[in-house]
């Protein structure tokens, strides 16, 4: 579940080219927020960064996107605080100071799926749910639900459990029955039921 605006304003960000990770930026100790984000835009005599945004992607000026990128700083002359850096890296240092968890916050990850399908000529669903809470700042729910896949996958590989190489999915069960079964153990696990 994401809050109105936050996907439609990370898609602006990654429009504009703030999450590319192949090239460094150049004069980044000079740099503001506000620089930084206009850096990917085109030059306007007259218009601030906010109007070139609202501009290039026809979004309202008091809509969720300008709302989530405002209280994101990116409009603010605070200096970027880094000598140098990626994109992407610069990107994730502005987040950082506003999104950043203090020791006792707690993250929630909750996940609703919803299949619908027709059986022996039948409408039926199926609704699959997942709730993890983090313990702090440091032990979060989205490191958890993140790092342990991965984790279990590469122990799994080490093992020789996995046969699979190079870059794949995880659709084989090979592969996704063992790491959701010690996911399940570990007290992360989807609860499933159809209607």
């Amino acid at each position: 579940l994401r809050n109105k605006g936050f996907c439609s304003a990370w898609d602006i960000l990654v429009q504009l080219g703030c999450a590319d990770d192949t090239y460094q930026v150049d004069d980044v100790k000079r740099m503001t927020h506000n620089d930084f984000i206009n850096a990917f835009l085109d030059f306007h005599p007259e218009r601030t960064v906010e109007q070139k945004i609202i501009h290039r992607f026809h979004i309202a000026e008091d809509g969720p996107e300008m709302e989530r990128l405002n209280w994101s700083g990116f409009f603010d002359n605070e200096p970027v605080g880094l000598t140098q850096g990626t994109p992407a890296q610069i990107l994730e240092h502005i987040l950082n100071k506003r999104w950043k968890l203090n020791s006792h916050d707690k993250d929630l990850i909750v996940m609703w799926h919803r299949f619908g399908f027709l059986k022996d000529g039948n409408e039926r669903e199926i609704q699959a749910s997942l709730v993890v809470e983090g313990k702090d700042a440091v032990h979060t729910a989205m490191a958890k639900t993140v790092g342990l896949p991965i984790a279990i996958a590469t122990k799994l590989l080490m093992e020789g459990k996995i046969k699979q190489r190079g870059v794949v999915i995880p659709v084989m069960k090979e592969i996704y029955e063992p790491v959701l079964k010690e996911l399940g153990e570990m007290g992360v696990r989807l609860v499933e039921r159809e209607l």
